[in-house]
């Protein structure tokens, strides 16, 4: 068996038992029936943020990996907006294999564990051809030096069934708003 099979068929597991906890909250929008089929065929996140005007940002295409307690890890230019938007509190829109795939809003932290970044440096080869032979990925003096960073996405909850991108628009709330009776 392949890593990658190997890979999806671990993910599906990860996700069988999140589901079949019947847990509420963060591990509901990370282990949704319709995110599991997106997480084991994508290869790719979009994430955008949120502006100081509320407006969400433009989605940019990213590499990812899920960890074991159903959270996203990301690097990312440390320079870079979206790690900007992070360090002030923005929510992240994620949309898994296009900017019109399934879509949830998260919380985002910006993570400086050597343990994680290692698994980073580790994990996205393993994934990701480019990162294999060395283009592009991780790399251990890039955290060193402050290059870039890891961030761990946490999933609070699904957004609608046909949400997209779309820049410049008011974004959702992390939280949903009270409804009336």
């Amino acid at each position: 068996m392949n890593r990658r099979a190997l890979l999806q068929g671990y993910l599906a597991v990860a996700w069988a038992v999140v589901i079949a906890s019947g847990m509420a909250g963060i591990a509901h929008a990370a282990g949704s029936t319709r995110d599991l089929s997106a997480f084991q065929d994508a290869s790719y996140i979009y994430i955008a943020t949120v502006r100081k005007d509320g407006n969400q940002s433009r989605a940019a295409r990213v590499w990812f990996i899920v960890t074991p307690d159903n959270k996203i890890l990301i690097d990312t230019n440390s320079d870079s907006w979206k790690a900007k938007r992070i360090k002030r509190g923005s929510p992240v829109l994620i949309w898994l294999g296009s900017t019109s795939g399934p879509a949830f809003i998260g919380k985002a932290e910006i993570i400086d564990d050597k343990a994680i970044q290692d698994s980073m440096i580790e994990k996205i080869p393993e994934k990701y051809f480019l990162a294999r032979v060395g283009f592009f990925g991780p790399k251990r003096a890039k955290f060193d030096d402050g290059q870039i960073i890891t961030i761990r996405i946490s999933p609070v909850r699904d957004l609608p069934d046909g949400f997209v991108s779309t820049p410049g628009t008011p974004a959702p709330k992390l939280e949903e708003p009270a409804t009336s009776p």
